[in-house]
């Protein structure tokens, strides 16, 4: 092709090619801000579903240990203790040990339980090795869920009445007719469930 006689050939100036410049760096700077922000939901919704995930291991936890509670009061080096002990230690931490069938899988032993709020904000599980106790056995702990603020638990009596401590009464029977539980995170979100027992 033959540039036409008298017409200057044209290309761009340096402020166009500045302005184009210009344009291209706004785009690339909005969409890496653009990315960014969905990276940090991402991560954000990442760390919520595996905060709740854990959360909802812990009740099926707790549910199956109640739901397994066994009548049968344990002998240790201190006496005999009942089958199901919950006490308020402070306003917003509780202890719970319990009996424990053995579950049907066959994958359990009948044994002694317990759930206890540590210092670390952990709710710990503590399994003893048998029912009964022998003299200087230390159960072992292991941290269930973490992140935890406050930690409750109130039994039903036979009245239909929301106790702290059980047995409330040497009447009670050896396990509360149920439970209930009332966590409240480090996030401070307040859960409560109730689970009711075969007593």
């Amino acid at each position: 092709m033959t540039p036409i006689p008298g017409a200057a050939t044209r290309g761009f100036t340096l402020v166009e090619l500045l302005a184009a410049l210009l344009v291209l760096s706004l785009l690339a700077l909005m969409s890496y801000r653009g990315l960014g922000a969905v990276l940090d939901a991402r991560e954000h919704v990442s760390q919520e579903t595996d905060k709740w995930r854990r959360v909802a291991a812990f009740f099926v936890r707790f549910a199956r240990d109640v739901e397994l509670a066994s009548p049968r009061a344990v002998r240790s080096a201190a006496g005999d203790a009942p089958a199901w002990r919950g006490e308020a230690v402070t306003k917003s931490e509780a202890s719970l040990e319990i009996s424990r069938f053995a579950s049907s899988d066959g994958v359990d032993v009948a044994r002694r339980i317990g759930y206890r709020l540590n210092e670390k904000q952990e709710i710990e599980l503590w399994l003893w090795p048998a029912l009964d106790v022998a003299p200087n056995t230390v159960p072992a702990r292991y941290p269930v869920l973490a992140g935890v603020k406050i930690f409750e638990l109130q039994y039903l009596n036979r009245a239909l009445v929301w106790v702290d401590a059980w047995p409330s009464s040497p009447a009670d029977p050896p396990i509360p007719r149920a439970v209930r539980l009332r966590i409240v995170l480090a996030s401070d979100e307040e859960i409560v469930r109730i689970f009711a027992l075969q007593s």
